[in-house]
């Protein structure tokens, strides 16, 4: 049991009975996801609002001044009609829109929004499912929203659509092992898979014990590789509307077609709280200790519960801004990008934050000290100048990138240039 775990456990709490687990879980169940779907939907609205103060225009304003234009959106799409594309196998083309959205949805039922709840009736989590092995579940469960994609685009039986599918499953697939990897420093720093105890770790001398701190390498490789996991932009490849027409949904219609971009929002939401819970504390509010020690009040649980939601509205805000900001990279940038810098990055990394845990842990330094964090700090600041401004400097991944020697490109482009004249003085001959 670890040192930041025992205030959790000062206070004597009466037993929860079974009925008033099953209760409390239907209740937060039905809480939860209402909120969660509502937010979703708003979220649509957020995106529109967001880039036209961005752009400088007014965005949705008629109806209900701009605020019911989500549900006039989503009763335009119940109205339309459903089609089905002629040779589409539709068991799996009906299917692939729920799968798209509802591992996204899980992944939620292990992630603690608040801190717990002591209440008359015995200690009440602020999760659905507090699992021990709650990360681990995490990434078996968001492991499954590729199949929703790679599925929607083969039964549509569409070149452009399979050709999406293709791509997302290989940006997905590509992208998921960085992240993974990126994961294993904030186990290591942890000593843990369960969420729970990841954000008491934190809270030790939080903000500097909060693992974008400490694992700030593993916290940037996260942050790209998650989007590439939700197919934002500048990852939007397998949706590319200049490319592909709308990628792996180009067949699709009505509420099924809009499921799409709800999975799309779900993920960037999920996306979100696991940044928030792995690198930035969860619902920890920094600075003291107050909300981790006993007695765990309502007012506790409801104020690190709006923290941590404040928190993923940051990020989601920031999905929003890096989608109207950067264009879209190129295939071949995408897969150089995850195979030849994230992955082996991470997987250095880990060696690094291994060996500096085992060197602080040898040097008498506990993980509950604020010595030992503060090394990881200066660590990760040292290693993020060197991997930023040294190693890359814009040469690795660039949009003037070219595999050919600088002088074959100056001799390419003389004989365009000598074409282009050559060119110019034919068409003056013709002219005369």
């Amino acid at each position: 049991m670890t040192v930041s775990m025992l205030p959790l456990l000062q206070a004597a709490v009466p037993p929860q009975s079974m009925n008033v687990f099953i209760l409390a879980t239907i209740v937060k169940m039905l809480v939860f996801f209402t909120i969660y779907l509502v937010g979703v939907a708003m979220l649509t609205l957020a995106e529109r609002k967001v880039s036209a103060w961005m752009q400088d225009r007014h965005g949705p304003n008629r109806v209900g001044k701009g605020w019911l234009q989500p549900a006039a959106d989503g009763l335009k799409n119940i109205m339309k009609e459903e089609t089905y594309p002629g040779d589409a196998y539709k068991p799996l083309f009906v299917l692939a829109p729920a799968m798209a959205f509802i591992p996204a949805l899980l992944a939620w039922a292990v992630i603690p929004f608040g801190s717990p709840w002591d209440s008359r009736w015995g200690r009440i989590e602020m999760a659905l499912a507090p699992l021990p092995i709650g990360f681990l579940f995490i990434l078996a469960i968001t492991s499954i929203g590729i199949y929703g994609i790679v599925i929607a685009g083969w039964s549509s039986n569409n070149k452009y659509s399979l050709l999406g599918g293709l791509r997302s499953s290989a940006q997905m697939v590509s992208y998921e092992i960085a992240m993974g990897m990126a994961t294993i420093p904030v186990l290591i720093l942890a000593g843990n898979v369960s969420l729970n105890q990841i954000v008491e770790h934190q809270a030790v001398v939080a903000p500097m014990s909060w693992h974008a701190a400490t694992a700030t390498l593993a916290w940037l490789i996260f942050l790209i590789a998650a989007f590439a996991e939700t197919n934002r932009l500048p990852f939007d490849l397998p949706e590319a509307e200049s490319e592909l027409v709308a990628g792996y949904h180009s067949e699709y219609s009505a509420m099924k077609f809009s499921m799409f971009f709800i999975a799309e929002y779900a993920n960037m939401v999920t996306a979100s709280a696991l940044l928030s819970t792995l690198f930035f504390g969860g619902w920890d509010i920094p600075f003291t200790r107050w909300d981790n020690v006993a007695p765990h009040t309502g007012l506790k649980t409801l104020l690190t519960t709006l923290l941590f939601f404040g928190k993923i509205m940051f990020f989601v805000f920031f999905f929003m801004w890096i989608r109207w900001t950067l264009p879209r990279f190129r295939y071949d940038q995408l897969m150089s990008l995850g195979w030849k810098i994230l992955l082996p990055t991470a997987l250095a990394y880990i060696m690094v934050i291994a060996g500096s845990v085992l060197a602080l842990q040898i040097a008498g330094f506990g993980a509950s000290s604020w010595q030992y964090h503060a090394a990881l700090f200066g660590l990760n600041i040292v290693l993020t100048i060197v991997v930023l401004f040294l190693l890359d400097r814009g040469r690795i991944v660039s949009p003037a990138y070219s595999r050919l020697h600088p002088v074959q490109l100056e001799r390419l482009r003389a004989a365009t240039a000598a074409r282009m004249r050559g060119a110019e003085a034919a068409a003056v001959e013709a002219n005369r």
